[in-house]
């Protein structure tokens, strides 16, 4: 499989404008797949008080922006919107863009210690979550959580009409229509790096995606990828048939130390990297990005 490369406009403190401007430019790029956006209310860096768009609604207005990128957010919170509604917007959003969507999933928030993730410091999203109103949650409730949506999700797209009882969610008559573009809905990614997220990963994903540098690095990403591999063997699957999926951030003078990365993560499976960096919204910011890092990347993949 030939490496993927894709981009990410995460939406705080840059304008609705130079994203779509962003997105526009990399839909003429044959080199860029796909483009993300991500899932918060608010900023997690910088001034907390300072604009930060809604994920979901910007996806919908750039699926009909542009004409070829596949299209997601990196990841999609779990905790932010009931399983069947979110089910109807990715559907709305499959639809709009004329099967473009991949569905990016996550746990969302839940109660993690200091430094989780590569994130140095408190989990940041305790002030969002309070600042919305939406209690954060045991991981092994979030895991619970997450399985019960990915099968709603998979039932919407699929079914007429439902009923679903599960322990958090209880549907009655559901329907939706039209149903997504893509035959049996859209790819689904999941985001994540404990153990029973990489079980979840293993049994429904299609796609799974991992923070990389600077959050965390090549080697600790092999080896939850070697752990992907245990726990699909254990489910019965051949681990080959779930992409493995990374985010890096590129330093605007980052681009020579983002082709060493990418050429590593190559080397111990990766085949999807997204990459994003501030140096986007400048002038020749995206020249430069895809001239210095995304067709290096491009040429690693396929070597």
């Amino acid at each position: 499989m030939e490496l993927r490369m894709g981009i990410k406009t995460t939406p705080m403190h840059v304008s609705y404008e130079d994203i779509r401007r962003v997105w526009q430019e990399a839909d003429e790029i044959p080199e860029i797949a796909d483009a993300w956006l991500w899932d918060h209310m608010m900023p997690l860096a910088g001034d907390r008080g300072g604009p930060a768009l809604e994920g979901w609604t910007t996806l919908a207005a750039l699926a009909g922006q542009t004409s070829r990128l596949r299209m997601g957010l990196l990841v999609t919170s779990n905790r932010f919107r009931p399983p069947a509604v979110l089910g109807k917007m990715a559907t709305t959003v499959d639809v709009i863009s004329g099967g473009r969507l991949i569905m990016g999933l996550g746990v969302g928030g839940t109660v993690q210690p200091a430094d989780t993730g590569g994130i140095p410091g408190e989990n940041p999203g305790v002030m969002e979550y309070a600042a919305y109103g939406i209690p954060l949650i045991s991981p092994r409730e979030g895991i619970a959580r997450l399985v019960e949506t990915v099968t709603i999700l998979r039932r919407m797209w699929t079914q007429d009409a439902f009923d679903f009882e599960g322990p958090f969610t209880t549907l009655a008559g559901t329907r939706n229509a039209p149903k997504p573009v893509q035959p049996a809905g859209p790819p689904l990614l999941i985001g994540g790096w404990g153990d029973r997220t990489l079980r979840v990963v293993a049994e429904h994903a299609d796609i799974w995606n991992i923070p990389g540098p600077p959050h965390n690095s090549v080697e600790s990403l092999a080896e939850r990828s070697r752990a992907l591999d245990r726990h699909c063997a254990a489910v019965g699957r051949d681990p080959s048939e779930v992409v493995r999926s990374v985010q890096v951030i590129v330093a605007e003078d980052g681009a020579a130390e983002a082709r060493e990365t990418i050429a590593e993560l190559v080397r111990v499976g990766f085949r999807h990297v997204v990459v994003g960096s501030r140096r986007m919204y400048q002038d020749g910011g995206m020249k430069w990005l895809v001239e210095e890092v995304i067709r290096a990347g491009c040429e690693v993949g396929v070597g």
